[in-house]
């Protein structure tokens, strides 16, 4: 095994089993009940825990045991989750990644976190020891199941057996081997944390040679085992084999009424299990004889604990068969529950996957052109028929890529529940859209900007329970998260029903910072966008959430670094929605080529409405034309980009549309569909605006990618300017 592969998946699937158990956490607050949340929370810890043993990573193991001892008290119903559980669970949560952290990075924790794990290790064992009253019943039928004169009498004869050695039973299952475990390897492993005294196997239960099934395990083993560990470490060496066979640990100087029932649990292995607690040096012959024959005058010692429970009057016979019952569905919900088949591929792998797929596109592209030149009918077919394979390999490659917008969306309720409560607001958290899918390269950089648009919406936007109450709000805020598909791209809005923008307020900051001069006229729209000006702010104070005029700026730079666009919409008392606009994806798409002159261009398909012929009449006057009844405004391309020499004859209209919005790009050719590859221009074109990228032909030739939604702002603006000038 390669442990450093192992240890890496190791840390990505412990990262993603906390990101579950924090979604859980999130959900057992209003559910407080629900046993399969509670039920998916521990198993997160427990394998968190388990897999941590394996690495050595003992720091994790510790911590996470304590947090794993008090979910066991609330799986078993003896603690309810309360606010202050969850909230403390939450945070056991986080510490649990700050030390997941440390092993990605290969260090040991600093004192700083090692003093975090201790404060938080006191405020767990706080819950663990509150002795509930099912804890009581289970502590009385535990001591019920041995007779009190016997309990007498170990104490009279010296109940501990002299010995500091731990003792460790273990059986392991039938299908260990067929599970891929090495029951020696785990014994390998246990000697790294001690040494082992002394060790007997147990071949009783290896069959004939005829009944023998080689893929089978029959072996078991009685284990002398000196170390300084507790016991949670001991059993974090078996963690993944627990449910796979049966393990019994003693620890030094234990009762001899614990032996017993070792003893005891053998079913027919009484004498010969007693023999080898002898051989192992654990027993001595006369503690050995002194337990047999306490357990002979028992009587009921071995009876099951439900009769017990029933004959000393702590529950009824319904209730034990209420609860007998209870647990045998859950075990079968658990048995049927339905598993994904999921393949963990590398990213990187993903992404060298779609770099080849763009170089197959180009050099089919140049293939088809070759193909056309030689004006070969079969060959020309050939091409259109690889072509359209390509396009199909493409869609699947991209399609391993997406990914659903729900992930990032449900890590925005933690966020939601920590700041209202510093802000001292109940602000509650809707998501609408969370199976929409898009690039995973945009999903994963959308992350900052959307926190800094919900923290602002939180802090700026809703008001205070007071003044939404005067105001005749529910007492309560709503902050929406949404998501959509529309034309070619994906809309994601942050939606707040707070006090909306004051435009007044923020028109009258941007004249004193001089951003704007004060006989200047802006639309509503363009007020609202100052606030994305660095160092903009609005504040009357400065917050741990806002008021410096940091964020905003940041938020519309990284989202036009995803090629992409934010708007907003307000309305005083009511409440604002900040509208995010971003490509599906930032690899490959299918384009719409024009010609300009001697240059050709790539339009998104996706944007393109319809194509026209420009009017002869407006070849030479105005900035829009009538489209069937409807005003449309257009921008030249060959007056834009300063192209030299006279249009052709007859010149075209590519009508587009992009947020609900309708503009013209007048070219001189209609080229037809391309499939383009989306290449990002060096840091020496960062200033030239309208372009998005570009693209290889097959003829070797550059086609430059349009920003359509620039573009179109420019229309916009150059169309203002015509209105204000007549």
């Amino acid at each position: 095994m390669n442990l450093d592969e192992a240890l890496k998946t190791f840390i990505i699937e412990s990262r993603e089993l906390l990101e579950s158990m924090e979604a859980s956490l999130l959900r057992i607050e209003q559910e407080p009940n629900d046993p399969d949340i509670i039920n998916a929370i521990f198993r997160a810890a427990h394998t968190i825990k388990g897999s941590a043993g394996l690495f050595g990573l003992d720091y994790i193991v510790s911590f996470t045991h304590v947090a794993e001892s008090v979910l066991d008290k609330v799986r078993s119903g003896e603690l309810n989750i309360d606010a202050d559980l969850a909230a403390l669970l939450l945070d056991t949560s986080d510490h649990m990644g700050a030390l997941v952290n440390h092993a990605a990075n290969g260090e040991e924790p600093g004192n700083a976190s090692n003093q975090r794990s201790q404060e938080l290790i006191v405020l767990l064992n706080k819950y663990l020891g509150v002795k509930t009253a099912v804890a009581v019943i289970k502590e009385e039928a535990k001591q019920a199941s041995v007779p009190v004169e016997f309990e007498h009498k170990f104490e009279r004869d010296g109940g501990e057996v002299e010995t500091d050695n731990w003792h460790i039973s273990l059986r392991f299952g039938k299908d260990v081997f067929r599970n891929g475990m090495d029951p020696l390897s785990f014994i390998r492993y246990l000697a790294t944390l001690g040494r082992i005294v002394h060790i007997v196997t147990l071949t009783d239960a290896v069959p004939s040679i005829k009944e023998l099934d080689p893929e089978s395990c029959y072996l078991g083993f009685e284990i002398a085992f000196k170390s300084e560990v507790d016991k949670s470490v001991i059993e974090g060496v078996f963690e993944f084999v627990r449910e796979d066979c049966m393990i019994r640990i003693l620890p030094p100087r234990s009762k001899i009424s614990e032996y017993l029932g070792l003893i005891r649990d053998m079913d027919g292995e009484n004498l010969r299990l007693g023999d080898i607690l002898v051989s192992c040096g654990t027993l001595t012959d006369a503690e050995l004889d002194n337990a047999l024959r306490i357990q002979a005058g028992g009587g009921n010692a071995s009876r099951p604990i439900g009769e017990v429970l029933v004959e000393q009057s702590m529950v009824s016979a319904p209730v034990v068969e209420a609860a007998l019952e209870k647990q045998k569905q859950a075990k079968d919900k658990e048995a049927k529950s339905n598993e994904v088949s999921l393949i963990r591929v590398d990213s990187e792998k993903l992404d060298q996957l779609i770099n080849l797929v763009g170089e197959l596109i180009i050099a089919g592209a140049g293939t088809t052109l070759i193909a056309q030149r030689a004006g070969m009918p079969e060959l020309v077919e050939a091409t259109a028929t690889l072509s359209r394979m390509v396009e199909e390999v493409r869609d699947s490659a991209l399609s391993l890529r997406m990914v659903q917008i729900g992930g990032t969306f449900t890590r925005f309720q933690r966020v939601v529940r920590d700041v209202s409560r510093d802000l001292g607001k109940d602000i509650r958290l809707e998501i609408h859209g969370a199976e929409t899918e898009l690039d995973k390269t945009v999903v994963e950089k959308i992350g900052d900007p959307l926190t800094h648009l919900v923290r602002n919406s939180m802090d700026h936007g809703i008001e205070p329970a007071e003044v939404r109450l005067a105001r005749g709000k529910p007492a309560h805020g709503t902050l929406k998260l949404n998501a959509y598909h529309d034309s070619g791209s994906i809309v994601i809005e942050v939606t707040d029903d707070g006090g909306g923008l004051n435009r007044d307020k923020i028109l009258a900051k941007a004249i004193e910072r001089g951003l704007v001069k004060p006989d200047q006229q802006l639309s509503d729209k363009e007020i609202y966008n100052l606030i994305f000006e660095a160092g903009f702010s609005t504040a009357d104070t400065v917050s741990n959430l806002s008021g410096r005029g940091v964020g905003m700026d940041v938020v519309r730079r990284n989202i036009q670094a995803l090629r992409g666009t934010v708007d907003i919409e307000s309305e005083i008392g009511k409440g604002s929605t900040m509208r995010i606009r971003l490509p599906l994806t930032l690899a490959i798409i299918d384009g719409f080529m024009v010609g300009v002159g001697s240059s050709a261009y790539v339009v998104p398909l996706d944007m393109v409405i319809e194509c026209i012929e420009l009017p002869a009449g407006k070849k030479t006057e105005g900035n829009y034309l009538n489209l069937r009844g409807e005003v449309l405004p257009y921008v030249r391309l060959r007056d834009l980009f300063e192209v030299e020499g006279d249009a052709g004859r007859r010149e075209n209209v590519v009508v587009v549309q992009y947020a609900g919005h309708k503009a013209g790009l007048v070219v001189d050719n209609l080229l037809g569909e391309y499939q383009t590859v989306i290449k990002p221009l060096g840091k020496v074109f960062g200033s030239a605006r309208g372009f998005g990228g570009f693209t290889i032909m097959g003829s070797g030739e550059v086609a430059l990618i349009l920003d359509v939604p620039r573009l179109m702002q420019q229309v916009s603006n150059s169309r203002e300017v015509s209105a204000a000038g007549q």
